[in-house]
């Protein structure tokens, strides 16, 4: 446990930071989930409407810190390329 005021300062901190952390890569792993749903059930429509949506929660998060930005570049690549298949397939 801290001793310190300043530390005890920061444990509340990286609590309430930690815990909005988890909240949005819950919200990214949703969306994604989302998108993966709309293509396995072939809904193109449905499918181009949730990559939207999850494009911006994803770069969003990126800009906050809580993805790396490659990373989050990689996850909206990966989804695109996924509904883009679809598209061109069906």
């Amino acid at each position: 446990m801290a001793n310190h005021q300043s530390a005890i300062k920061r444990n509340r901190q990286n609590e309430v930071r930690s815990a909005r952390n988890r909240g949005l890569r819950t919200q990214v792993k949703s969306h994604t989930k989302n998108v993966l749903t709309a293509v396995e059930s072939k809904n193109a429509e449905e499918a181009q409407k949730s990559l939207k949506e999850a494009t911006t929660v994803i770069a969003k998060v990126a800009s906050k810190g809580v993805l790396h930005p490659r990373a989050a570049s990689r996850k909206i690549s990966g989804l695109a390329k996924k509904v883009n298949q679809m598209s061109a397939a069906g």
